[in-house]
């Protein structure tokens, strides 16, 4: 994990544990780990806190931190943008136009997506393949966020997603959906179907994208809208990838991995 993988903004608080062991007079961890655990006030960013620390090795502030999460010394208290991190006008926003031109690498992702979509009954097309891996936001297990309003549906997928060791969570309407951006952690990706009571996938990827505090988590639409012109509005409005339903198991974990950067 590199110092990449930690939100410069999420701020990070000591638990009771972590106070406790603050109070100790022996404890196993490390110096910097120590230091972290002064600096972590509930108040300042993690980009404040890394420019304080010093004779830390590349990569050991980003592992130290997973750890003390890990270990649950400490927790985030806000993540992300906190200043930016209302989720009170959500749906309520103007959502910023879809472009009229689509770029070229849109386009031809689409067109091969459709051949795929012919041969083999589902499509998928990782947009962005994370360039590094994703560490996961609480610290130890990934967790997925599914949007879909399918009761059926969302327990087979959620049932496949405990299989693979994620940590499922599940949203059908705008209530839930609030609710779950609000919740702490944020999620690591997010499952997004298209057609959704009261709203659309479309519109809420829009939202997702510009919103400060979820615009970076990676967004997957899962859906049965295979029209070329579906697929192009979704990966140019942002999507990291694209599978129609039905999808095969091994379609939805390697887009997973991929979107996580835990595939080369």
């Amino acid at each position: 994990m590199s110092l990449e993988d930690t939100d410069n903004l999420t701020i990070f608080t000591p638990t009771d544990k972590g106070r406790a062991e603050l109070k100790a007079g022996s404890t196993k961890l490390s110096t910097i780990a120590l230091e972290l655990m002064v600096m972590f006030d509930g108040k300042s960013p993690m980009s404040a806190i890394t420019k304080r620390v010093t004779g830390a090795r590349p990569g050991e502030i980003s592992d130290t931190v997973a750890a003390l999460l890990r270990n649950k010394f400490i927790d985030i208290l806000r993540p992300g943008k906190t200043a930016e991190a209302d989720f009170g006008s959500f749906f309520e926003v103007p959502v910023d136009a879809m472009p009229e031109s689509v770029p070229a690498k849109f386009r031809d992702e689409t067109d091969k997506g459709l051949l795929s979509l012919d041969r083999s009954g589902y499509y998928i097309g990782v947009a962005q393949q994370a360039a590094a891996k994703k560490a996961p936001n609480n610290g130890s297990k990934y967790s997925v966020l599914l949007i879909e309003d399918n009761v059926q549906f969302v327990t087979v997928v959620k049932m496949l997603l405990k299989l693979d060791g994620y940590e499922p969570r599940a949203a059908s309407n705008r209530d839930e959906i609030v609710a779950a951006l609000r919740a702490s952690p944020l999620p690591d990706v997010i499952l997004l179907d298209v057609n959704l009571p009261g709203t659309d996938g479309f519109d809420i990827l829009a939202r997702i994208r510009q919103h400060p505090a979820v615009r970076a988590i990676p967004v997957i639409l899962l859906t049965a809208q295979t029209s070329r012109k579906d697929v192009l509005r979704g990966l140019s409005g942002g999507a990291n990838g694209y599978i129609t339903k039905p999808f095969e198991h091994d379609v939805l974990m390697k887009s997973l991995r991929a979107v996580l950067g835990l595939t080369g």
